[in-house]
């Protein structure tokens, strides 16, 4: 097993120099107790220079450590949301249940493996796609009116959870509301960056779980959030910071007030 370590805060009774176990990691990355509204969680990897990608796909960025954060944060959620860009990049299949996932799951009272919601405004998920045929649970599809009726249609078809919030563009508050009224509060979102950008510019991001990779990528690739630019930027607050291998691990939440 790979080994993280604590650089702040420290849980009780440990070193930074010891390696955190897998409880320490739940109660670190615990969702808020007795939610209730949607709470937007948002992971991302970048380079030590700023860039999301490399040769435009995140896992040139990723390590053992990472990805163990990045399972946990699906481990923990109800929902797991992700923009249609990023699925088709990234070749997304639905999330797999395993022994560990499982237990831990079932343990916090969820269901065995968290659906995906895929934000896709002009529905381009198509039936084909890996995340509509190799999933345990349908994927739910947040589309728009403006959508082909013909797309929506052949993915309901296949088994997709298909739901209209908003006329010509994903309204993500609506969207949200939805997941909520099915009990799916604790949200995760894995991107992309307009996704987050958007996610930022109506002021529902609450928690920011970023990993940075001792890389320099250069020019070229996306920062973790793009889109809207006429916002006020929102402070943050840094809630913990983990290593190993030169990866840091930071958890930044929002602000009460």
């Amino acid at each position: 097993m790979n080994t993280v370590h604590c650089l702040w805060p420290l849980p009780p009774d440990t070193a930074s120099r010891d390696p955190l176990t897998d409880a320490d990691l739940e109660r670190i990355y615990a969702y808020p107790d007795d939610l209730e509204r949607p709470w937007v969680q948002v992971n991302f990897v970048c380079s030590a220079d700023g860039a999301v990608s490399v040769d435009g796909r995140s896992e040139g960025l990723s390590h053992p450590a990472d990805k163990r954060i990045f399972a946990l944060g699906r481990d923990l959620a109800d929902v797991v949301l992700v923009g249609a860009t990023t699925v088709r990049t990234e070749k997304y299949r639905g999330v797999k249940r395993h022994e560990l996932r499982v237990e831990r799951r079932r343990r916090l009272g969820l269901s065995d493996v968290p659906p995906i919601a895929v934000v896709s405004g002009r529905c381009t998920i198509t039936p084909d796609d890996l995340i509509v045929t190799d999933t345990a649970v349908p994927p739910i599809v947040l589309t728009t009116e403006d959508a082909p009726a013909t797309r929506r249609d052949a993915l309901t078809a296949a088994g997709a959870d298909v739901i209209v919030v908003g006329e010509r563009s994903v309204d993500l508050p609506a969207a949200l509301g939805v997941l909520h009224t099915r009990g799916l509060r604790r949200i995760n979102c894995e991107g992309g960056p307009h996704l987050f950008g958007t996610l930022i510019a109506e002021d529902l991001v609450d928690q920011l779980c970023l990993t940075v990779a001792p890389l320099l990528a250069g020019a070229g690739a996306d920062r973790i959030a793009t889109g809207p630019t006429n916002m006020v930027p929102q402070r943050m607050r840094l809630a913990s910071m983990l290593h190993e291998d030169g990866f840091l691990m930071m958890r930044y939440r929002r602000e009460a007030g």
